[in-house]
This record gives C-alpha cells, structure tokens and sequence, in this order.
C-alpha cells in the first residue's frame, strides 16, 4: 500500500537504502506499512473473534516454486522454503505426515531409502526447547525431490496428495501448507469480563521466524515476484482459510473481503448515523464487521 516501500523498483546502486532495512536484495518490500484490518465474530462461536489482515488476504500473492522463487538459502533456489525441514506442530501433525510418508513408492520419493531406514522425523531444538521435524537429507527436506529425479521435482508429498485427489493441506506438515499464512490464537477478557478467543489471520513475514528471518536469503510474501496470482489471497488459499478458520468463519471472511473490493469497509455505527432509518438489526451493506 505504500509506494515508497516497495524496493523492487529502486535504481541499481541503491544497496544503502537496503542496508539501512535489513534485506538482503532489492527484490522485497520494506517490512513496515500501512495495513486494514477487520474485525468479526466467529459465525459459528458467539465467544470467538477474528481478527483479519485485510492487506494481506487481498493481495496477489501466489507460491511461485519452480517459476521465480530464490529460496530461503543463498544459491539453493530448487529447495524454495524447503531447506530446514518443517517443525511439527504435534504429535497428530507427525503421525499424519509419517503415515502418507508409508504410502510414498521409491519411484515418487528421491529419498525414499533414507527415509525408511532412518525415519522421516529427527529431533531438533525449537525455541530453546525439544521439538521433532521432518529430516534433512542433502541439505533439504528428506521429502524434497531435487530436480532431475524421474519422479518429478518437489514436495514428494504434495504431489501424492494431487494422485490421491487429496487436497496437499491433508498430506504435508502443518507449517508447509499454512505459509505464508499466520494463524495465531489468544484468550481475552472484553470490558465486561466475558473471555473470547481472539483468532488473528496475517501475513507471516520474516518477522514470524523471529531473529533468524532477517537471515532468510529471501522471502516471497514481501517480493513483488510473488504477487502475481490471479485470483486475491483469500480465494486462492480458501481451502487453507477454512482449515485454520472454520467453514463459516471463513464464509464471513470471503464476504468482507469481496465487500472491501467493492468499496470501503463502514463502521455500522457510522451506517445508521448517516441513514437514521435503517434498520437497527439489520447488516450494513458496505460495512457488516462486527466487534466485541
């Protein structure tokens, strides 16, 4: 949203403005900007709020693996954000992702051999404490195909959710198919003591990775090589959006965000202020957030 961030149109010979952000090429978009946000009750759970970055859902971005993205290492491009393997987010996420690991034949999995001798999962350290993620075989995940294997290119996974008619979210680990999205979930207490759980869907930036993401070689949600979907985030990532939000949280979604299309997003206070006789109970057409 705002033009004087974008750096992929800075003239060559500006690295000190790049520096001076902390990125590594003039291929991203400054981190700081001015976002929308809305605001909704959970269609589903009276006691549940959503908070959403509108900025982010209605963007263009598109996961460009194989066409365009520069991957997570320097010189590594084939990986994308594969080269450290993926934390699980527990222990249903682990056991999912072992059990389509069984069903993946050597002729779909580069590394298949590693994988069954020594296992798809090793421990690692996330956050200073114990975690498990998947293994890292040549300096990728052991379920990456490198280019040139027979069996194809890319997440061994991801392509047997697509052979199986299974949409990926249900074959890949957790944090695979929910990036760039960030999903984060916390308990409050409104003014009149009543606790909601507030869900909060944004962009997961560099920043989500904490201090590490400022190493990432690159990042495709703030590269303009990214934002080229044809169809808005919160379309092309629907599937997603309901399993993090809920079908009919995420049914309110899509219609706040083709309502924002259409024109600004009203306070509904503001709606009946300008319109006295509209209906007190009734949505506001250009509107329709509501909050605790």
């Amino acid at each position: 949203m705002d033009a004087d961030a974008t750096l992929s149109a800075a003239p060559q010979g500006s690295a000190d403005r790049v520096t001076d952000l902390g990125l590594p090429t003039l291929r991203e978009t400054a981190p700081d900007f001015p976002r929308e946000w809305i605001e909704f009750v959970d269609p589903a759970d009276p006691l549940g709020l959503v908070r959403a970055d509108l900025t982010w859902l209605l963007s263009s971005w598109t996961c460009v693996y194989g066409r365009g993205c520069e991957g997570v290492v320097e010189g590594r491009p084939d990986d994308g954000c594969c080269s450290h393997g993926a934390f699980y987010a527990d222990d249903e996420d682990r056991a999912r992702v072992e059990g389509f690991g069984g069903q993946l034949k050597a002729k779909h999995w580069q590394y298949a051999s590693t994988g069954r001798s020594l296992g798809v999962s090793e421990s690692d350290e996330l956050e200073g404490e114990p975690a498990l993620r998947t293994r890292t075989v040549d300096g990728a995940c052991v379920f990456l195909n490198r280019p040139g294997f027979s069996g194809g290119a890319g997440c061994a996974l991801h392509a047997l959710a697509e052979r199986i008619a299974l949409h990926p979210l249900e074959t890949k680990p957790d944090v695979c198919w929910q990036l760039p999205v960030r999903r984060t979930q916390e308990r409050v207490e409104r003014a009149d003591e009543v606790e909601v759980l507030v869900t909060t869907i944004g962009e997961f930036d560099r920043r989500g990775w904490g201090p590490g993401g400022a190493d990432l070689h690159w990042w495709c949600s703030s590269s303009p090589a990214a934002h080229v979907g044809a169809q808005p985030l919160y379309l092309s990532y629907g599937p997603e959006l309901v399993a993090l939000l809920g079908q009919p949280a995420y049914d309110e979604l899509a219609r706040l965000c083709a309502q924002r299309v259409a024109g600004p997003a009203e306070h509904p206070a503001t709606a009946q202020a300008a319109d006295p006789h509209r209906s007190r109970g009734s949505r506001p057409q250009s509107g329709g957030q509501s909050t605790l």
